[in-house]
């Protein structure tokens, strides 16, 4: 759910600029398309891995099928998502439906490539406030996710309870159940703080959480998020090789009990099914202070329709897009992928059918954006915070330090 490193933003919105100047003088330049019904259309999307590729594909069928068009699907792997963008854009070839990483939006619209969806008469009511912001560029709604995800704390049942620790709320409370959780061969917490935007991605719920802000990084609240880090590093009650391991790591730690805790996403949740000996449950991620409400990452796909020469390709798209957001489509794809239906109704459902999602529904109502504050700035900041996070636990810098150099890479000073 988290996408890949990618090309910075600012020649990304270069490059597509000018490819997006192209494609639109060519489609006020005469040459439309020919006459007839639209029959088929074209999507982009990153979902290559199983069974992911082949339920999406079956769903694109059946939402075209409602359209009335036959819908010819393209998955290429994440890294390559922008760069073929770019490619079609130059070539005048995007699209008709295209799926973005949500964090991608913002310097995909600011371009002109995409069309706002008020234009089509779509339904975007109902979406969690979060949710919708993920799409929404200057005031208008370019795209919409048909789910959300977001990252909650997974805790072993029978370590928390061998060890007399309730499931923490705090980060005092973490702290101390870390602590007890540990022991030779096991840690008492695995996450993901490696340099990626995979370790910043992981960093939020504990920066936003205690009131820090991405638009200025060195501050108190953020000194006191990445203390607690480098806190739990030091007492052993985290593995110095968090700052390597990646998601998918943490989730093997914590499936090979050698972890008692773990933050991850809902996605994990098939694996972990099929051990019937592990018996695991999520809680939300713990917070500064008793009473608060844990304020984390929203992760997910938006959906859009690309600028193109045919407005009646753009149509058909369009009511592909809404059928994609429609309430059954999205508890079905939910109940398939593990993930949070983007409205609030059917997400409150869903909860009530699978206990094990009520945690991950529960945060994402105060879930917020990546882009939400810096728009096309984000990817400067996330890599401000993952190198202040590299520093700051293996000792190189205080967090304090580590952060103001966080903010010089976040303004590109």
């Amino acid at each position: 759910m988290i996408s890949p490193a990618r090309p910075p933003a600012r020649r990304i919105a270069a490059l597509l600029a000018g490819a997006t100047a192209l494609l639109l003088t060519a489609a006020g330049c005469g040459g439309g398309p020919a006459p007839g019904e639209v029959t088929s259309i074209t999507v982009l999307d990153y979902y290559t891995d199983e069974p992911e590729h082949t339920q999406w594909a079956q769903t694109l069928s059946d939402c075209g099928r409602t359209a009335g068009v036959k819908v010819e699907q393209t998955s290429v792997p994440g890294a390559s998502l922008i760069p073929k963008v770019l490619q079609q854009a130059s070539s005048r070839t995007l699209p008709d439906l295209l799926m973005l990483d949500n964090p991608d939006l913002q310097q995909i619209a600011q371009t002109g490539a995409l069309t706002p969806l008020d234009r089509y008469g779509i339904d975007s009511s109902g979406f969690a406030p979060g949710i919708l912001s993920t799409g929404t560029y200057d005031g208008k709604v370019y795209g919409l996710a048909p789910y959300a995800s977001t990252v909650a704390l997974f805790y072993n049942q029978d370590m928390l309870a061998e060890a007399g620790v309730a499931v923490p709320r705090t980060w005092d409370e973490l702290k101390a159940a870390a602590a007890r959780l540990t022991r030779p061969g096991r840690y008492g917490l695995a996450l993901d703080a490696n340099a990626t935007f995979e370790g910043t991605w992981q960093f939020m719920p504990f920066l936003w959480s205690n009131g820090g802000d991405e638009k200025q990084l060195d501050t108190p609240q953020a000194a006191q998020a990445l203390q607690l880090w480098v806190d739990l590093v030091k007492s052993g009650s985290m593995s110095k090789s968090v700052l390597n391991w990646t998601q998918a790591d943490v989730h093997d730690q914590f499936a090979a009990g050698r972890a008692a805790m773990m933050i991850n996403g809902p996605w994990r949740i098939p694996a972990l099914d099929k051990d019937k000996d592990l018996h695991w449950a999520v809680a939300p991620i713990p917070v500064p202070r008793a009473g608060q409400t844990p304020v984390t990452p929203l992760g997910g796909e938006v959906w859009t329709v690309p600028q193109s020469a045919s407005k009646a390709r753009q149509e058909k798209a369009a009511r592909v897009l809404a059928c994609l957001n429609s309430p059954s489509t999205m508890l079905a794809l939910a109940e398939q992928h593990f993930t949070v239906p983007s409205r609030t109704a059917v997400a409150a459902r869903y909860a009530q059918q699978v206990p094990s999602m009520a945690a991950f529904v529960e945060s994402v109502e105060a879930a917020r954006a990546r882009t939400g504050e810096l728009g096309v700035r984000w990817p400067q900041a996330a890599t401000g915070i993952y190198t202040a996070i590299q520093s700051a636990l293996t000792g190189q810098q205080t967090p304090e330090e580590a952060l103001r150099h966080a903010q010089q890479i976040a303004t590109g000073g």
